[in-house]
């Protein structure tokens, strides 16, 4: 079986292989075929795949190319990481929008309206080569902005694209953890948009135990989210809400704390990866080992002004486990595949499952994958506070995509002055401007 790695001289792309090199059961991928533009990652990712497959014997084979159709032919699965414009283009994002006092966040805001009017164009040609030379491939997205991202692809290739995010499984199992369950058992009862849920029931044996969860101040204490919300904010939501959500909720704070920093998130990682992959390069390093350090620090940092504003502290270290985006990847190809089926958080349109929203619209809602794809399963209506911010956001993305469609600035305006984290017609004038006028793949907006 084939898997198609696009971005796949990506930082995380070792996540997914060391995945891969678990998974010993008949019906695995045996041939990896890495994509990325740039040669120099592709190389520097291929040494660290070499080192963590060493002594294992089935390890697929693993090849790189730079060439997106031959990479894409004959295969089964096409895992897509891209990130268009590079980590400058994110450390852009965060410092235009800074500079208007908006948030610049990399999905979340301006920042996540910018990195989409550059990325959905070339999604878009990703789906269609895929209709074209793999037409019976299924993609996974984790490209962000995920769900705007799967959403524009799914117009050309329908449900062959499903939308994959760490963000709510972590969620998922940290509160799981605190209430002593399994969390490979536990039922979570989420739904939103990408980086826009609520958790709002867990069951364990059947039985929804966040309201004991929502009920004890020193259990909300005692993971990430409960030190990031506070346990009064929680109770008044009767939720546990997605991280992303702080940007929302606290607004005011996370901007200043932004503007504050020493380096906003982009421009730490890209200084962070651009030694990396320096290392990497060097024949006389061990590139593995490079890799997993780089990659301890950027998960105690994840996030950090926000944990400073709300007096979170640092990351504790049970709270360094993502979501495993990786393993939910493998789940979704073995599902498929191998018709295992399973229950996953995933970016899938919505059908009938929100009546707020139309049917075409991607959501993030847990699913039942089977050998047929993903299947959204029912759920309860969202409170009116949360529907009223997931219709917002999705019609802002709604713009985003009518925008790299038409090439209209005018609509791309139109995208950040709709935002709710956008307070003037004014600042969004000039963020659409600032940002056409940093960002090469922009230049198609007239």
């Amino acid at each position: 079986m084939k898997l198609a790695i696009l971005g796949g001289g990506g930082f995380r792309v070792p996540l997914v292989h060391g995945a891969l090199l678990g998974d010993h059961a008949e019906g695995r991928v045996t041939e990896v075929v890495l994509h990325d533009l740039d040669a120099g990652r592709l190389g520097a990712i291929a040494r660290v795949l070499a080192e963590q497959a060493a002594g294992v014997p089935d390890a697929p084979s693993v090849t790189a190319t730079t060439d997106l159709d031959e990479a894409l032919r004959g295969a089964d699965f096409v895992f897509s990481a891209i990130r268009v414009g590079g980590l400058e283009g994110r450390a852009a994002d965060e410092s235009v929008a800074l500079a208007e006092d908006v948030l610049g966040q990399e999905t979340v805001g301006a920042g996540g309206i910018a990195y989409g009017l550059r990325t959905v164009p070339v999604a878009v040609h990703i789906a269609r080569r895929v209709r074209e030379l793999a037409p019976d491939a299924w993609v996974i997205n984790f490209t962000n902005p995920a769900g705007l991202v799967t959403e524009a692809m799914s117009r050309h290739i329908g449900d062959r694209v499903i939308g994959i995010c760490d963000s709510p499984v972590g969620l998922g199992r940290r509160v799981a953890r605190v209430l002593g369950g399994d969390p490979d058992e536990a039922f979570i009862d989420y739904v939103g948009l990408n980086h826009l849920g609520w958790l709002r029931g867990l069951r364990i044996a059947g039985r929804d135990e966040l309201p004991r969860l929502l009920a004890d101040p020193g259990l909300l204490g005692s993971f990430e989210e409960g030190r990031l919300f506070g346990a009064d904010w929680l109770r008044s939501l009767g939720a546990i809400p997605n991280e992303y959500l702080h940007y929302y909720y606290f607004n005011r704070e996370a901007v200043r704390a932004y503007q504050e920093a020493e380096q906003t998130r982009g421009a730490f990682l890209r200084d962070q990866q651009a030694r990396f992959y320096a290392e990497a390069a060097r024949a006389d390093v061990p590139a593995l080992k490079a890799w997993d350090d780089t990659r301890a620090e950027r998960e105690a940092t994840y996030m950090a002004e926000n944990r400073e504003t709300s007096g979170a502290g640092e990351r504790a270290d049970e709270d360094l486990e993502s979501g495993g985006y990786e393993k939910v990847a493998l789940a979704l190809m073995r599902a498929i595949a191998r018709d295992e089926r399973t229950t996953l958080i995933l970016n899938v349109r919505n059908g009938g499952t929100l009546s707020a929203l139309d049917a075409d619209a991607v959501i993030e809602v847990p699913c039942s994958v089977d050998a047929n794809g993903a299947h959204p399963l029912s759920v309860s209506p969202l409170p009116g506070h949360a529907t009223g911010l997931v219709c917002a956001v999705k019609a802002v993305e709604r713009e985003v995509l009518a925008a790299a469609d038409s090439g209209s600035l005018a609509t791309a305006v139109k995208a950040f002055a709709l935002h709710p984290l956008v307070d003037s017609v004014t600042v969004a004038r000039r963020l659409a401007e600032g940002y056409r006028g940093v960002h090469p793949g922009l230049a198609y907006l007239r």
